[in-house]
């Protein structure tokens, strides 16, 4: 192969590379962009957390031991994880996580933490109740749905299931995601989240789980842009040559 049809060959390479990559730094700048230019309280829908007020201290609580006891009467329990004590609609509640074998197939129980009564996991009016106490700004629910999977609502991704998702009719679009057997708010989504998030996909080029800053794509298109840099150079430089 000739030289000259060797450069023209590689001249035209680089410019099919130039804009393959051209398209995803386009893509990397606009994310860079509204990701600095960003409020993260705004996007993770901290403004709209309403204040809960904390249980009193004075409260008699009922030793979590009688409770395990319980829960053995239904279940087997070999291994206690852990227990919290948590706020649900303005009463003091123990979330108790323990298991049959240890590290595998967690469960988790709730129940009153001044009774000792377990309580089953929420209903979809108690965790409509417990999404609308957590959001502050005014509007009504829109939808109130229950997860089992992800699908559909890619935003709450990797959280505990089921889940209710109480979306409120609001300028934001938010939606309060609540497990329905931890009890607890697990995350707010609204639009400036979910545009952060479509752009932070494109900026990992991680159109599954969105999140892994690994993956090969990614690194191939590292290296790709590297190499269209260098030859950029090399070709200044022989064009340069030829010109002298």
């Amino acid at each position: 192969m000739k030289k000259a049809e060797f450069h023209r060959k590689i001249r035209k390479t680089h410019r099919w590379l130039g804009l393959i990559l051209g398209i995803q730094f386009l893509f990397w700048t606009i994310g860079g962009l509204y990701f600095s230019w960003s409020n993260m309280d705004e996007v993770h829908g901290d403004h709209q957390k309403a204040h809960i007020h904390p249980l009193e201290s004075d409260i008699k609580l009922a030793n979590p031991q009688d409770i395990i006891q319980k829960i053995k009467l239904k279940d087997t329990v070999n291994y206690i994880f852990d227990i919290r004590l948590i706020q649900l609609l303005g009463e003091p509640v123990y979330q108790i996580f323990y298991s049959k074998e240890h590290d595998r197939d967690k469960k988790i129980q709730l129940a009153y933490a001044t009774s000792g009564e377990l309580r089953s996991p929420l209903t979809k009016k108690e965790a409509t109740e417990v999404a609308q106490q957590n959001f502050s700004d005014d509007g009504k629910v829109k939808i109130v749905e229950y997860l089992t999977t992800t699908n559909g609502h890619h935003e709450y991704r990797e959280s505990p299931l089921p889940a209710y998702a109480v979306t409120f009719d609001h300028p934001s679009n938010t939606t309060v995601y609540v497990s329905a057997e931890l009890g607890t708010v697990q995350k707010f989504r609204n639009n400036k989240w979910r545009i952060f998030d479509f752009l932070w996909m494109l900026h990992t080029m991680d159109y599954q789980s969105r999140d892994n800053i690994s993956n090969w794509l990614l690194r191939a298109f590292s290296i790709f842009g590297l190499l269209t840099i260098s030859t950029g150079f090399i070709l200044f430089f022989v064009s340069q040559r030829k010109s002298k």
